[in-house]
């Protein structure tokens, strides 16, 4: 299989009304991670606490979301397990795009940048054909 054909039909799995659902759900879950931790931040709670009750806040909206309105499946320990491992991996990809911003470009900023549609790609592909299969 040369590049070209594996590139288009890794394009043609993305290019759905799934994956569309899938980034706006992340919206979703970014709203309410950045909304929850300003609320707390506003109450008075310490800024690591509020981040933290935020990530936790996203994390499980992502779960919920994805499970019953991307992938139309039931939430079980198993398939949140896996969801677990993924974000986990979705981490480190992370972290290595920004040590490599930091590296080549003296930026982590663009590392975090090229890092967000990877992330979105892995997730939704492990998603649909791992976590939630």
């Amino acid at each position: 299989m040369t590049v070209s054909t594996l590139a288009s039909k890794l394009a043609s799995k993305l290019a759905t009304r799934q994956f569309g659902v899938f980034v706006t759900g992340g919206l979703i879950c970014a709203l309410a991670d950045v909304g929850l931790m300003q609320l707390l931040l506003l109450s008075g709670v310490t800024a690591t606490a509020a981040a933290s009750a935020g990530f936790a806040a996203g994390l499980l909206v992502n779960y919920a979301f994805h499970s019953r309105v991307t992938f139309n499946a039931s939430a079980n320990p198993a398939n949140f397990a896996r969801y677990l491992c993924v974000v986990g991996v979705n981490y480190l990809m992370t972290i290595a795009c920004v040590a490599l911003g930091q590296a080549v470009f003296d930026n982590p900023l663009v590392g975090k940048i090229v890092s967000l549609p990877l992330v979105a790609a892995n997730g939704y592909l492990l998603g649909k054909y791992w976590i939630f299969k």
